[in-house]
């Protein structure tokens, strides 16, 4: 008897209590707040690293901002129009290193698609040794800009370096200026980008090429399609969306090229190989002038969104036209 009454309390206890409608709001609302309670330290710090930088920054270039003054005068959109006045100095300088960043995007960006493809599709075959030369391929990213850059100064010196001797024993010119002369100054910052940083746009193609699956390219065989054909109709479908993001990231860091460009040629000879970013340090940061070089931060931000946006076009253009085929 009185185990039975001992389990009738036990059950009495175990049995879930009636949820009223306030208890199912709180449990709601509870749900709710759970991905904005994991979504808080990134926002915390896009606002902290981003948001605010973007406003502080606009701000800054509605004004005279000198840091070593005590007054910033608020002058509106001079610093906006004075960079759209072709007799002011400010302006020719920085389209003149917006020439120079064009001539380096146009460059560098076909190299950088192209050739780290080649070496993905190599990479992607089966050999003796092949993680091997994928580490090697890879190494340079890994070295930062002042690493790269000081190492081709010394090997690119026409006195000393190592390029020209090596040219001269082939019965080459020996004796190329290849920091201090144009085009030879391009040729060389081109080459060194495309040298260092190629094994990041080869990894990400390999990883793309991984994804393909293998049964296309067994249909494709079997439809009598060789190589070159596989690699039109099956590989570049495959690899379409992946274009588009390495596209748009190398295109983001060949216009925000600043690092080979100082240290390799410091922007030589004469202002021929001042790139943008170059430019806006020197002003801001040499100069002084804080407002023109935010200015034209936002000016150069909009170039690149416009490059970004039409690279997006051209990429979904061609899948509607697949699609409509």
């Amino acid at each position: 008897m009185t185990s039975t009454k001992t389990t009738g309390a036990l059950l009495e206890k175990r049995a879930p209590r009636p949820q009223g409608p306030d208890t199912s709001r709180t449990i709601k609302k509870q749900a709710a707040a759970t991905p904005w309670l994991f979504l808080a330290p990134y926002l915390l710090l896009f606002i902290g690293f981003v948001l605010v930088p973007i406003v502080f920054g606009a701000w800054i270039s509605l004004h005279n901002w000198d840091y070593t003054l005590p007054l910033k005068p608020f002058v509106g959109a001079e610093n906006y129009t004075r960079l759209f006045d072709p007799e002011s100095a400010q302006s020719k300088n920085f389209w003149g290193s917006m020439q120079a960043t064009g001539i380096f995007t146009l460059f560098s960006v076909p190299l950088l698609l192209t050739i780290p493809l080649a070496v993905a599709l190599l990479m992607a075959k089966k050999f003796p040794g092949r993680n091997f030369f994928r580490a090697v391929y890879f190494a340079p990213y890994v070295l930062g800009v002042a690493v790269v850059a000081v190492l081709w100064r010394y090997l690119l010196d026409n006195n000393i370096g190592l390029v020209n001797y090596y040219l001269g024993l082939l019965g080459l010119p020996d004796d190329t200026a290849w920091t201090t002369s144009t085009p030879a100054a391009w040729v060389a910052l081109v080459g060194v980008t495309v040298w260092w940083t190629l094994g990041f746009n080869a990894v990400i193609y390999l990883a793309a090429l991984q994804d393909i699956p293998a049964e296309l390219y067994e249909a494709a065989r079997v439809d009598g399609a060789n190589g070159w054909q596989q690699f039109l109709n099956v590989t570049l479908p495959g690899l379409r969306p992946v274009l588009s993001f390495v596209t748009i990231v190398t295109l983001i860091a060949s216009v925000n090229m600043f690092g080979q460009s100082y240290l390799m040629t410091q922007g030589g000879p004469g202002r021929e190989t001042r790139t943008a970013i170059y430019q806006i340090a020197e002003t801001g940061l040499r100069n002084f002038s804080m407002g023109s070089a935010a200015a034209m931060s936002y000016v150069l931000t909009l170039f690149l969104m416009a490059l970004s946006l039409i690279v997006f076009w051209l990429f979904r253009e061609k899948r509607d036209k697949k699609v409509s085929k």
